[in-house]
């Protein structure tokens, strides 16, 4: 049972946008191998969902080995720990990291979990150095510990010396630093009997799986209570849109009708964006996928009834889908909507507007949120948590590109097995459970996908929940939904049998 709470150049920029919490901008040169620096430790106070919470700030260093036990890589963490704890063996200690591969944590660190957080204006064209660094009374400090996680070659983290950075970029050898981390982490703060948990964005969902696995597979495995995925690409099924994987266009339907209630390019009728989307699900999955399966065999009545009710529910004219076999994929949605007005959608969230150059689809309207992220970071860093290293905090390694990055399948017939990794877990733990999230207005992972994901992981029943908000792919940037997100997260600890 789904548990749901309603609530080549291009195939690059593509790419980018579904692995990273947002596009990757903002790349250097990777952090010299010979930088060391001890902990930076600092004290503070918040008030968060409603209670005071007093709390230690740690940005400090792990040496971590390779899978062969070489030192191989120091990771930079960003701790929050809750003062005056009585037993800290019952106090849950949650695991942060973004996407990419490879980008540093910033975007959840002060996206929505931290202690501080960017205030997004409701005027999505706002100037953006408006922005401000806010506190932040939705962060789950209440409820359990953090620890922010810059993999290798972002943030302040890098490979010492002897490893060559791109030694660490694939699925297994990523996960493999990333799960040392938390294994040295717990050791040396003595924390190995509390309750621990990930949270994973977009790549990060990957990331969370794959980890989540290695740890249970340790010689001393560590068992973990749960995994939040944000914005998941587990299943990867929808990101490119070849014509014959029709279960693509199926999954992708319920985020262009979200996208065409927010721009009201249809008929609302009184319909919330909920229901709205809910009926574009009900009709995905019965009518229009029986559609597509049978491709060119359909009756041109059958076919022009689908095309007039799939422009009831995109805002697509009936016409372009009689004329692309019944599909549009969600590259060129962005582009067709408002095409009357010359306007381009987003893509991490199609909310955002610009108009159409001759860049065309490579451009991203949403990426505007990016540059008041970076430059808000570098000053809560340096002015409250007193850190004045002399190297850049690295927003993004510099992948080659990300057929460079081994994602575990050699063949065009290799299975992608992400779900399975968490399988794996929930067998070797029954507390074990998944939290999935995603954004409505989210045209790089969709919604859709999200529930495909559960129905088809194989996960036993009750294990895993659904919740979707209002907002794209970094969907906390709206307040409403920073607050729901992190009320799902309170109670997804809270409730771990």
């Amino acid at each position: 049972m789904i548990t749901r709470r309603p609530a080549a150049g291009l195939k690059v920029a593509l790419m980018a946008a579904l692995f990273a919490s947002a596009p990757i901008m903002g790349q250097s040169a990777a952090i010299a191998q010979s930088a060391s620096h001890p902990p930076v430790i600092t004290r503070h106070a918040g008030t968060f969902n409603g209670k005071k919470v007093r709390y230690t700030a740690a940005v400090e260093g792990i040496d971590v080995p390779d899978a062969k036990g070489k030192p191989s890589a120091r990771l930079v963490s960003f701790t929050y720990v809750a003062d005056d704890l009585t037993d800290p063996s019952r106090r849950p200690v949650m695991f942060v990291f973004n996407g990419g591969p490879i980008t540093a944590s910033l975007w959840l660190h002060i996206g929505v979990m931290g202690p501080k957080r960017v205030a997004v204006p409701e005027d999505l064209s706002a100037d953006t150095s408006t922005y401000q660094l806010v506190d932040n009374p939705y962060s789950p400090l209440d409820t359990a510990d953090l620890v922010f996680i810059d993999p290798a070659s972002t943030g302040y983290s890098h490979a010492l010396p002897g490893t060559a950075p791109e030694s660490y970029y694939s699925v297994v050898a990523d996960g493999q630093q990333v799960t040392a981390f938390i294994s040295a982490w717990l050791s040396k703060h003595a924390r190995l009997s509390s309750p621990a948990y990930l949270l994973g964005e977009s790549y990060g969902t990957v990331r969370a799986a794959e980890v989540a696995a290695q740890l249970a597979e340790r010689p001393q495995p560590i068992l973990l209570d749960g995994v939040v995925l944000l914005g998941q690409a587990v299943n990867i099924v929808e990101f490119s849109q070849r014509p014959q994987n029709i279960i693509s266009y199926v999954v992708s339907l319920p985020t262009l009708a979200a996208l065409s209630w927010y721009h009201q390019k249809i008929d609302r009728k009184g319909r919330t964006l909920e229901e709205f989307v809910d009926e574009a699900w009900h009709f995905a999955q019965t009518e229009y996928l029986a559609a597509l399966f049978q491709g060119s065999a359909i009756g041109m009545v059958e076919r022009d009834r689908v095309a007039k009710r799939l422009e009831e529910l995109s805002g697509i004219p009936a016409v372009y889908y009689r004329e692309h076999g019944l599909r549009i994929t969600k590259e060129q949605y962005r582009a067709e909507l408002l095409k009357d007005r010359g306007l381009l959608l987003g893509r991490t969230d199609g909310r955002y507007l610009a108009p159409m150059t001759s860049k065309g689809l490579a451009e991203d309207p949403a990426t505007l949120i990016m540059s008041p992220f970076k430059r808000l970071f570098a000053d809560y860093v340096r002015n409250d948590l007193k850190v004045d290293w002399p190297e850049e905090y690295v927003i993004a390694a510099q992948v080659g590109g990300l057929e460079d990055w081994k994602w575990g399948g050699t063949t065009p017939f290799s299975n992608w097995p992400y779900t399975d990794r968490l399988l794996k877990v929930m067998k070797a733990n029954p507390r074990f459970r998944v939290l999935i999230g995603n954004g409505y207005f989210d045209t790089t992972t969709t919604i859709g996908a999200a529930e495909l994901a559960v129905r088809q992981a194989g996960w036993p029943e009750g294990r895993a929940a659904l919740a979707f908000y209002e907002g794209g792919h970094m969907a906390y940037t709206v307040e409403r939904s920073a607050k729901k997100f992190t009320d799902d997260i309170r109670a997804f600890v809270r409730t771990t049998p």
